[in-house]
């Protein structure tokens, strides 16, 4: 035949798209085009292609060949393109026909490998996350991949992985002389994250019962409490209270960690813990680059995010979480494209009450100025701090907080909170934190105590309507907590409380 068609992909963040590669040999003088927006890289492959094609026993067509990556409109990037490139040039140049009786499709396969000189099939880049793309978008279910890789991406359920070290075996596989072989997944390296256990924290009663109900309803915290009251200590919990993540959801954190440059094998069950520093910048903590890369809170996907010493990080940079706050996930906009990283995170920021951290403190003197509170505190806007689900107060400790019992420890606290997110997922399909206004209205009914009760807060206090829903979502995770059909006046002015983090300056 002189045109060939085969099935690639594109692969942008975590989402792939199909791209049909249509190679067709020609009459005519001696050229070889790609079309279809190739970015450098696949534009190079030529000479690869052709070098590979040489080296491993076959005839470089000498007529006209034109490559077609489409859709035309897609930008294409990375040497993935080789493979299906010089597989396409040798069956539309009749060097390879698979035997009629054979029941072999090329078209029923996605084949994406870089060639090197020799002919060998090369390593490329996150093969969990071209799997992971293949198995929830495509719909073929058989992939090629580079013998390098093969094994990793074979962890993906429902896809067939099989794992190709040379463009003749390829041949040979759709030849029907030597079928490639099924790859097996290799072991993956546990993910090394420091865990630790509540019983650590001593006092701090009401901060150890906020903590859970964040972990049980998925909620975003701020604590704001003076130096050493235990915010940082409390954070590096949470995630020793979650439950493990699911195969699946530990596969995709894998492959984020592997687009941002972790390695293609961190892979482990407990929740990731992500804490930049403040001096982080926008494209460290969104994403971004020249190629969008995953920012912190897309490496946080699954887990939590802990921003400590919160209006020390800069307005742009805190402002820029709101929408992916909302929709769990984040679009880096590029002039030809935009690609969307999943960021389904946890928040839990700390901050002190002032510049100098004193305010309302029992026994030390704050020495700020109201002017510089107010502006220390204005770092955080309001619509920021609309989309945090509880707000608390951490007091300082007292003088016998050594001598005090050791708290409950995490694999306990962790139980209640499994069988309470386990009751919100058989309900509604969700943590309480994404309830949908509509999903609130089914799921989260006051009675009219309850009702009156939070018409007397919005009065007070003139909250948004984003603050009432989060109100109520926090109303509905305590009753989850309870083991309550409905929650009751108690668990909204439970989760009312929780909405006030300010101490009174003592000036």
């Amino acid at each position: 035949m002189s045109l060939a068609i085969l099935a690639s992909l594109a692969l942008a963040g975590l989402k792939t798209t199909s791209v049909r590669v249509e190679v067709h040999v020609g009459s005519g003088l001696p050229a070889f085009h790609i079309v279809g927006l190739p970015d450098a890289g696949v534009r190079e492959s030529r000479e690869r292609v052709r070098a590979a094609i040489v080296s491993s026993g076959f005839e470089f067509p000498s007529g006209r060949i034109t490559v077609n990556l489409a859709p035309a409109d897609l930008p294409k990037d990375s040497g993935r393109f080789d493979l299906p490139i010089a597989l396409g040039v040798l069956l539309a140049s009749g060097q390879v026909a698979p035997p009629h009786a054979s029941p072999l499709d090329v078209r029923d396969y996605v084949l994406a490998g870089e060639l090197s000189l020799t002919g060998a099939v090369m390593p490329v880049g996150a093969p969990l996350a071209i799997a992971l793309g293949v198995a929830g978008s495509l719909p073929v279910r058989t992939l090629i991949l580079p013998q390098q890789g093969a094994g990793l991406a074979a962890h993906v359920p429902g896809v067939q992985i099989l794992a190709a070290r040379s463009l003749r075996q390829v041949v040979d596989h759709f030849s029907a002389a030597k079928m490639l072989p099924e790859a097996v997944p290799v072991p993956l390296a546990p993910r090394q994250d420091p865990v630790y256990c509540m019983s650590e924290v001593r006092g701090q009663g009401t901060a150890r019962r906020v903590l859970e109900i964040a972990a049980s309803g998925k909620h975003s915290l701020l604590m704001v409490g003076a130096p050493g009251t235990g915010k940082s200590m409390l954070a590096h919990r949470l995630p020793g209270l979650l439950p493990e993540l699911a195969h699946s959801q530990a596969l995709e954190v894998a492959a984020l960690g592997a687009l941002a440059g972790d390695g293609n094998n961190a892979f482990g069950l407990q929740p990731p813990f992500r804490a930049p520093h403040h001096s982080s910048s926008v494209p460290a903590l969104i994403g971004g680059g020249i190629n969008p890369q995953p920012g912190e809170i897309s490496r946080a996907h699954r887990g939590v995010l802990f921003l400590d010493e919160l209006p020390e990080f800069k307005r742009s940079v805190i402002e820029s979480m709101r929408e992916p706050l909302e929709t769990g996930q984040v679009a880096i906009a590029r002039a030809v494209r935009t690609m969307v990283f999943p960021s389904d995170f946890q928040l839990v920021a700390a901050m002190n009450p002032c510049p100098c951290g004193w305010a309302g403190h029992s026994q030390r003197h704050c020495s700020c100025t109201p002017d510089q509170t107010t502006r220390y505190r204005a770092k955080i806007s309001g619509p920021f701090l609309d989309r945090v689900d509880l707000h608390i107060r951490l007091p300082a400790n007292g003088p016998d907080w050594v001598s005090q019992p050791a708290g409950e420890p995490s694999a306990s606290i962790r139980s209640r909170v499994q069988r309470c997110l386990q009751r919100q997922l058989q309900r509604q399909g969700c943590p309480n934190a994404r309830l949908s206004p509509s999903q609130l209205d089914r799921y989260c009914q006051l009675d009219q105590a309850g009702q009156r009760l939070l018409e007397q807060g919005i009065a007070r206090w003139a909250w948004s309507a984003r603050v009432i829903h989060r109100i109520r979502r926090v109303a509905r995770t305590l009753a989850d907590m309870d083991g309550e059909a409905t929650p009751g006046p108690g668990h909204l002015a439970e989760a009312m409380h929780y909405r006030d983090a300010w101490p009174e300056s003592p000036l």
